[in-house]
């Protein structure tokens, strides 16, 4: 079976993902963190960004592949939930303000994956730039999942990649 530009051990490759999809009885784990070494935490209700230290307590990013094809986009990337482990909490995107904003519903991710029709809000594209993953916004496309060069900044969609704020982050695998 040829493999995608996009497959790694992070995401399977499209050929495959029909069956890797029917075998996830879980979402993948990762610890993430930006170039600067900024984690994400939970504050409240909402992610920020602080400097990796060992009295802080990051949260786990929850990964899931999505099996409604409808935004299906290889060339942006695998249709990815992205949620918080342990927490029945997924990242969905909503105008604030005229702004796209990245925000946290109360939900689980395996209900969310469980649904054959996902909410677009809650989508997002994950591709693999050399080391680092990258998240677009289905429901805004071109705003990305960012953190701030500040620490103790909310996380947030931008649309200035690789300007003010990092959109390139650092999975590493807990499972």
């Amino acid at each position: 079976m040829a493999s995608s530009p996009q497959s790694s051990k992070f995401f399977p490759s499209q050929e495959s993902s029909e069956d890797c999809k029917e075998r996830q009885l879980y979402p993948r784990t990762y610890k993430i963190h930006d170039s600067q070494q900024m984690v994400w935490v939970l504050t409240g209700n909402s992610l920020t960004a602080v400097p990796a230290r060992n009295n802080v307590k990051p949260v786990s990013l929850s990964l899931i592949a999505c099996r409604d094809t409808e935004f299906q986009d290889t060339e942006k990337g695998n249709l990815v939930i992205l949620g918080i482990e342990s927490q029945s909490l997924c990242l969905f995107c909503a105008e604030n303000g005229g702004t796209p904003t990245l925000q946290l519903k109360n939900v689980d991710i395996m209900e969310m994956y469980s649904d054959n029709k996902v909410q677009k809000a809650f989508l997002f594209y994950h591709s693999k730039e050399g080391s680092t993953s990258a998240f677009q916004s289905v429901s805004y496309p071109g705003w990305f999942i960012a953190t701030s060069s500040t620490a103790r900044q909310a996380i947030i969609l931008t649309q200035q990649r690789g300007e003010a704020h990092n959109t390139n982050f650092y999975l590493e695998p807990e499972d």
